[in-house]
């Protein structure tokens, strides 16, 4: 099964180094270089758009744009965003407010019947609310 990486997971690999992980983000890695080398890995633009914001110099975001470049992303339709909209009213009613970014992700992940893979607590607050599953690293 696919599995859309969220921001949290991306940024430790590839805007922290490897001596600053704790042991729990290293698994984190460890599973997401593992999930690449499966072929399961997605992303979406507004993900490659958060990855990319807020880097200091020039260099390193173009070591992160290059990098980020080996993945496509999953087209956006309207029917996505109309969908998300639907999630975000559900969440809403049952007193759960996440934002917009993550409630797209969570739908577009839903819609295509695949996991996310995050370290964002508001992923598990929008898995009550709706079916979207979590992917857990694998010991």
């Amino acid at each position: 099964m696919n599995v859309l990486v969220d921001t949290s997971v991306w940024s430790l690999a590839f805007r922290r180094r490897a001596h600053q992980l704790n042991p729990g983000e290293s698994a984190v890695v460890a599973e997401l270089a593992e999930l690449i080398r499966e072929g399961r890995t997605r992303i979406i633009g507004l993900i490659r758009q958060e990855l990319l914001s807020g880097i200091p110099s020039t260099a390193q975001y173009e070591r992160l744009r290059i990098a980020l470049s080996a993945f496509s992303d999953e087209p956006i339709a309207t029917a996505d965003h109309e969908a998300a909209a639907k999630a975000a009213n559900a969440c809403r009613a049952k007193g759960i407010s996440a934002s917009l970014v993550d409630i797209l992700i969570a739908t577009v992940a839903l819609e295509r019947s695949w996991l996310v893979f995050t370290r964002d607590p508001d992923f598990q607050a929008i898995s009550k609310v709706t079916r979207l599953k979590l992917h857990k690293p694998r010991n």
